[in-house]
């Protein structure tokens, strides 16, 4: 164990604050981390494909023991590799138990996906959190004793920490403080696949480093320069200059304007392809929902997608566009986005905004929820809460329950109580996706023109695009051409305007 000193800085604090995990373990207080599905139940489908990423992803561990850390504790503060053992914290007001125990046991889930492995967890009843320490000056010195003798390294605040209470709570525990803020960060660096979602990382990691930056004190200064003739007062008046951490803020601050701007020229790419789909009139349904709801899974189940499926929140940050037809032969998207979850860092909703943009635009929203999570109820108020942040409101919505094969006919009726038009699935078994089919066919918009029409033959080309954008209602093949009658979009009935026939 390392012992945090007061005056160290930060500078590499979100670089990986939490190692990948080789095992998982359960929580001594408050049992196993529920937003996590049991492994038992957690197999994957013929839909899910080879899943070649997800091998990839597990190809590198970390291996305990093999550190050859330097003895000065200012040069390895926040770079162990080793496996780092945890111990949870969190405070409640009177009469928020529950809440504060599925809050507990959500951010066990997320240590572990981090690659943590967690020890104990404690949670204390106060009407606020302690301005200086978080839990009180008293309570930490309990917490201190729990770190000492479960052999923790670090500590995990169920909140986010102001600057000032993570240092003191520091020189009183004597190991590193972390919050959820910075887990959560740490998983997404971990799982941003392409260059945009590496990007959209960093800024929020950033955004969230810049006012925790400490200083080493005016040994780092660099000193001013300055002449009688220029303003200065000569030999002797030379005072420092721009101190380290100055230094440090205006190099973020750069690199943060440089990743914004990065973001910005991703963007004409993603409408390009937007508004291409909306030429083609090709409806859009985007699958949002809570972290590890099974978003990924139902994606491959409804489509065979075979995207990247994984029992660990935040599995998915890259969202990811599939084709589908209905039953009529329409074609539609689907796009799997980014989960959310409770007390969501605002700078991730900041930087992911134009990820989280695709929900806004599409047609239909999928509206996942994990049937067998103990709180169902918040989180469909956690989703809904950040979809309003982002401007995405009175969207067609459709609430999919899923792992539906886990649920008894009691738990079906409380949910149904929750959500009276919801549908029940699992992406495992099959249960309810034919349903769920149909239910996204009816809600999806029908296109605008009904026309009448006889397209010659050597306009295949028109009648291929009814088929694959409008609603053919009939067809008839006559001597003089393909008489059909559809609706479709403006643009294609002015494509079918010269060979329109009177009903």
């Amino acid at each position: 164990m390392t012992e945090t000193p007061t005056h160290s800085t930060d500078d590499e604090a979100v670089e990986r604050v939490l190692a990948n995990a080789e095992k998982r373990t359960e929580a001594r207080v408050f049992g196993a981390a529920q937003a996590l599905q049991d492994e038992a139940t957690a197999a994957h489908t013929a839909t899910d494909g080879a899943q070649w990423d997800l091998e990839d992803r597990h190809a590198l561990r970390r291996v305990a023991g093999l550190s050859t850390e330097l003895e000065d504790v200012t040069e390895v503060e926040y770079r162990q590799l080793r496996l780092e053992n945890v111990v949870l914290v969190g405070v409640y007001p009177q009469g928020a138990q529950e809440d504060a125990e599925n809050s507990l046991r959500e951010l066990a889930a997320l240590a572990e996906t981090a690659g943590a492995v967690v020890l104990d967890g404690v949670l204390q009843r106060r009407p606020h959190p302690d301005a200086a320490t978080y839990i009180g000056r008293g309570k930490a010195q309990e917490l201190k004793d729990i770190v000492a003798a479960t052999g923790a390294d670090t500590v995990i605040a169920d909140t986010e920490l102001a600057p000032s209470q993570r240092r003191a709570l520091e020189d009183v525990v004597k190991v590193k403080v972390i919050d959820r803020t910075t887990v959560i960060l740490d998983i997404f660096s971990q799982h941003a696949k392409s260059r945009e979602g590496k990007a959209q990382v960093e800024l929020a990691q950033l955004e969230y480093l810049l006012p925790r930056l400490r200083g080493w004190g005016e040994s780092m200064s660099r000193q001013a320069g300055g002449q009688v003739g220029a303003g200065g007062a000569g030999m002797g008046s030379r005072g420092p200059g721009e101190t380290k951490i100055e230094l440090d803020r205006r190099r973020i601050r750069t690199k943060m304007a440089l990743l914004r701007r990065q973001i910005r020229d991703f963007a004409p790419a993603r409408e390009a392809k937007r508004a291409e789909r909306k030429r083609n009139t090709i409806p859009s349904v985007a699958i949002a929902g809570y972290t590890n709801a099974g978003k990924s899974s139902l994606l491959n189940a409804l489509t065979s997608a075979g995207v990247l499926v994984e029992n660990a929140l935040f599995a998915t940050l890259d969202a990811t566009v599939r084709r589908s037809e209905t039953s009529d032969g329409r074609v539609y998207t689907l796009t799997d986005t980014v989960g959310f979850v409770r007390n969501l860092p605002h700078q991730l909703v900041e930087a992911f905004r134009s990820t989280l943009e695709e929900v806004g635009d599409a047609d239909v929203v999928l509206h996942v929820v994990d049937g067998s999570h103990p709180d169902p109820a918040g989180q469909l108020q956690t989703v809904r809460d950040v979809m309003g942040d982002v401007g995405v409101r009175d969207m067609p919505e459709i609430v999919v329950f899923n792992k539906a094969d886990l649920l008894d006919e009691d738990e079906r009726l409380v949910l149904r109580g929750l959500e009276p038009n919801a549908h029940f699935v699992s992406s495992r078994s099959g249960e309810g996706i034919p349903e769920l089919r149909a239910a996204i066919e009816e809600a999806l918009p029908k296109p605008a023109v009904e026309i009448r029409a006889v397209v010659p033959y050597d306009r295949g080309d028109l009648v291929a695009a009814i088929h694959e954008t409008g609603m053919l209602l009939s067809v008839e093949h006559r001597e003089e051409g393909t008489a059909v009658h559809a609706r479709v979009s403006e643009r294609l009935a002015a494509d079918l305007a010269p060979f329109a026939i009177e009903s």
